[in-house]
C-alpha cells in the first residue's frame, strides 16, 4: 500500500475506530520454535514441573511473544511497520498455554487518540476472558 493511500485512509479516522483484530492461537510448539528464535529457554516456557515448582498455574507464552503478536496485528492496515514510532505495554497477566488445547490470543486494535502527525491505538490483548497486556499503546506516524 502506498503512503497515500494510507494518508486517504486515516484522514476520516475517528477516535474508537477498530482498525484491526485477529486471534492467534499458541500451543506449546509456538513455543519452542519462538523460544528457538529468541534465545530464551527459561524452562517455565516448555516445563510443567518447573512451571508449577516456581507456582505458575502452567507453561507461560514468552511476555515478548505476545507483545509481538499483538502489534503484529496492525502491520496489514499500517501498510509499512516503519510507520510505528513507539510501541508500550505493561505486562498484567501471564497467557497460559495449556498441552493439548493451547491457548488463543485475541487483539483489538483501537483508534485511542488522533493528532496532526500521529495516531495513537489502543490493543486490547485477551487470553480467554483474561486480560494479559494493559495500557498496550502503538503510536504510529501519519504522514508520508
Amino acid at each position: 500500500m502506498s503512503a497515500l493511500a494510507f494518508e486517504e485512509r486515516v484522514a476520516e479516522i475517528a477516535v474508537g475506530d477498530v482498525v484491526a483484530e485477529r486471534t492467534v492461537h499458541l500451543t506449546r510448539e509456538s513455543l519452542v520454535r519462538y523460544a528457538g528464535a529468541s534465545g530464551d529457554f527459561n524452562p517455565i516456557h516448555y516445563r510443567d514441573d518447573v512451571a508449577a515448582r516456581v507456582g505458575l498455574p502452567g507453561v507461560l507464552a514468552h511476555g515478548m511473544l505476545t507483545m509481538g503478536l499483538a502489534v503484529e496485528t496492525i502491520v496489514e492496515w499500517l501498510g509499512d511497520s516503519g510507520r510505528i514510532l513507539d510501541y508500550g505495554v505493561r505486562f498484567t497477566r501471564p497467557v497460559v498455554v495449556d498441552p493439548g488445547s493451547g491457548a488463543d490470543v485475541a487483539v483489538t486494535a483501537k483508534v485511542g487518540a488522533v493528532d496532526d502527525d500521529a495516531l495513537r491505538i489502543d490493543l486490547t490483548v485477551a487470553a480467554g476472558e483474561t486480560t494479559v497486556l494493559g495500557k498496550a499503546q502503538v503510536r504510529v506516524r501519519r504522514g508520508a
